[in-house]
């Protein structure tokens, strides 16, 4: 049973960075893709980045293309998620999931797993 685990949360100033953690455990695929989503108070879940590790893309995002970078440790079965140039429209509970599917996708609906969420909060 895989099990995902955030951190990294907290409460930033805008144009400030924090760098989230999931770490994975339980976890013995060889494909899979993780991805971030997230969740602002009275709104859908919407998509941030994923990786899949499938064919190594990776994918981002409109809104934080350009500012957030996914990446992962493989020895510690860890994925991050580098925030830089916050804004409070950022602001939401960051989950990550994952796809464990052979040909995984990135997709909200397709994620096997999630984690409990961290929040991040973008305020003076």
């Amino acid at each position: 049973q895989v099990q995902l685990v955030e951190s990294g949360g907290g409460l930033v100033q805008p144009g400030g960075s924090l760098r989230l953690s999931c770490a994975a455990s339980g976890l013995t695929l060889d494909y899979y893709a993780i991805a971030w989503f997230r969740q602002a108070p009275g709104k859908e879940r919407e998509g941030v980045s994923c990786i899949n590790l499938h064919d190594g893309s990776t994918a981002y995002d409109d809104p934080v293309n350009g500012r957030f970078t996914i990446s992962r440790d493989d020895a510690k079965n860890t994925f991050y998620l580098q925030m830089n140039r916050l804004k409070p429209e950022d602001t939401a509970v960051y989950y990550c999931a994952l796809d464990g599917d052979y040909y995984p996708g990135c997709g909200v609906d397709g994620m096997d797993y999630w984690g409990k969420g961290t929040l991040v909060t973008v305020s003076e």
